[in-house]
């Protein structure tokens, strides 16, 4: 059972992206300032002596990563990725994001443009009690254009507390599903992208996942190991995932269509290389993908 305090792992990205945010303008994949505010106090202070000049970029950074096998560079990396087709559907005109599982991503406050849409922001009510109080803290109050939506599944379902959130399900939506889908089970996954599948023609879904054979142990990716171990003990197991050559069948069925499909290869290719930092070490085992909803009959 997910325990009810504010999710570890949220927090472990909040520094993730607090230290992208903390490159060199020329450098850096973004800037996502509201991160800091979540750090605790250790964090903080590893977020501190990374912005040192000289100091940061000569500590073993193996001490903030831990055990998790590149996790820090695939946050970034993937952060990124999201960022761009936010930043597209926005240009396009959507009317609503849906940010499920949303911890303390804050793309609705700092991406521009995103107050002429609806944001949605479903997650656990003990890590978005934390979210809002420290919004709050920061802008006074949470924006007009955010709708938090908590949610426990065990006792709720995603179609209810979205309907009771205004939720419509006939206007244009990008949905965010980051970090998500390998905490969930089989079924509820399959809830997941079944509620997807009754948004409006022309919807989006941006979802990452990790490779089941690392649950299934059928294959070796490096890192996997020690990352399954960590986040056991962290009490957020790793519990689903997807087998990439089966992920087009599995939308297909849903009614939906897979736009594209990246690892960490492509990561490295579209957004590393061409800052010089094609060497840094990424979770080969975790991906992401874009799927649309086609209009009927397409």
């Amino acid at each position: 059972m997910r325990p009810a305090t504010p999710s570890h792992t949220a927090t472990l990205v909040a520094l993730y992206r607090a230290i992208e945010s903390s490159r060199a303008e020329a450098v850096r994949l973004f800037d996502d300032p509201f991160a800091p505010d979540f750090l605790d106090w250790r964090f903080w202070c590893a977020l501190q002596l990374y912005r040192l000049p000289l100091v940061g970029t000569a500590l073993p950074w193996g001490l903030v990563d831990g055990h998790w096998g590149g996790a820090r560079g695939t946050v970034a990396v993937r952060t990124r990725y999201i960022d761009d087709f936010l930043g597209a559907a926005l240009r396009d005109g959507v009317d609503q994001i849906v940010i499920l599982g949303a911890g303390f991503d804050c793309r609705a406050y700092r991406t521009a443009g995103i107050d002429r849409a609806r944001v949605f922001e479903v997650d656990h009510p003990a890590t978005q009690a934390r979210k809002k109080a420290i919004v709050i803290r920061r802008l006074g109050a949470v924006p007009a254009h955010v709708t938090l939506v908590p949610i426990d599944f065990t006792a709720q379902t995603l179609d209810a507390v979205m309907r009771d959130a205004g939720h419509r399900t006939n206007a244009r939506t990008f949905f965010i599903c980051e970090g998500v889908t390998h905490y969930l089970s089989a079924p509820a996954t399959d809830v997941l992208f079944r509620y997807f599948a009754q948004a409006a023609a022309g919807s989006r879904m941006v979802f990452t996942y990790i490779h089941r054979q690392i649950l299934d142990g059928s294959a070796t990716f490096a890192g996997a190991a020690n990352t399954l171990a960590t986040v056991r003990r962290a009490g957020e197991p790793y519990t689903f995932g997807f087998d990439p050559a089966e992920l087009p069948g599995y939308v297909a069925e849903r009614g939906l269509h897979l736009v594209e499909d990246v690892d960490a290869a492509a990561y490295r290719e579209r957004y590393l290389r061409p800052r010089g930092r094609q060497d840094e070490p990424l979770a080969e085992f975790q991906r992401a993908a874009l799927v649309c909803r086609p209009a009927a009959g397409a």
